[in-house]
């Protein structure tokens, strides 16, 4: 049986052998058991930033300072470039503030992440990152734009990443259906890379349950990728966390790609 310190050992191989800077933590909720590998190192956030906002929105929404059905009518204004759809779609058209969320973590859409910050504001995100313990990371500035005044950068650390999904996946963020609505929507992911060598198992009868499934939310920008989430195999809860920086793309993917492999035959055990 493979243990959590053997899976640490794979895993300082593996990334040993490739370029840039990487951070994994693991934490296994059912054993209690987790490891880290540079857990508190700074990296640039990316679409990462979009896991606390995503948060502040129900947050808001529970304590009645937002609607999640009010509609948003997207301006030219709003246009940004990257991830997402809504670059593409006719200004004037109108969304719901939930269908900006499912835009903003579903596809990554920048776009619809910045609306949603105008809607939230920003001393709203901060603070919630503060409330959930998310102390070595920071929230400053909308994405795909550059202020004149830079007063700091969207950072994160995997060990944060990996506070806010325990925090979400127990419940203890603003409302248990608060978190479980955030679990679904992350469920719901379009871009994945760790689980890309995860077995992909036919569901044979209506009503079955897949054999795993991943809540989890990219970010990538030139030279840094990341992928976060939570695997959902029977009854093994497990968060998965890796960041990178000063990697070339194509290697870097393959790499979250085996460290998934690697992680996935820990919790298959």
């Amino acid at each position: 049986m493979l243990i959590i310190n053997e899976l640490k050992e794979r895993l300082e191989q593996l990334v040993k052998s490739e370029d840039g800077n990487w951070a994994i933590v693991v934490e296994d909720l059912d054993k209690q058991d987790s490891l880290s590998i540079n857990g508190k190192h700074q990296y640039y956030a990316a679409s990462i930033i979009k896991l606390p906002i995503m948060a502040t929105a129900f947050s808001m929404a529970d304590q009645g300072l937002l609607c999640l059905s009010e509609k948003i009518k997207l301006k030219k204004v709003d246009v940004v470039g990257g991830a997402g759809v809504l670059q593409h779609l006719s200004i004037g058209l109108e969304l719901t503030f939930y269908d900006l969320l499912m835009l903003m973590i579903i596809q990554s859409d920048n776009t619809a992440t910045n609306m949603v910050i105008d809607r939230l504001g920003k001393k709203q995100i901060q603070a919630t990152m503060s409330q959930i313990g998310m102390l070595h990371s920071s929230f400053y500035n909308k994405l795909m734009t550059v202020p004149v005044q830079l007063e700091g950068r969207n950072m994160i650390t995997a060990h944060d990443v990996s506070t806010f999904y325990r925090t979400v996946v127990e419940g203890k963020f603003s409302s248990q259906y608060a978190c479980e609505q955030m679990i679904d929507l992350l469920k719901r992911q379009q871009i994945q890379h760790l689980t890309a060598y995860f077995p992909d198992i036919p569901i044979k009868h209506i009503g079955q349950q897949p054999e795993w499934t991943f809540a989890s939310k990219t970010g990538s920008v030139e030279n840094l990728y990341h992928d976060t989430g939570v695997l959902y195999k029977r009854d093994r809860t497990v968060i998965i966390n890796v960041l990178s920086e000063g990697c070339n793309q194509n290697k870097a993917i393959r790499m979250i790609n085996q460290i998934g492999k690697e992680v996935y035959e820990y919790v298959k055990v």
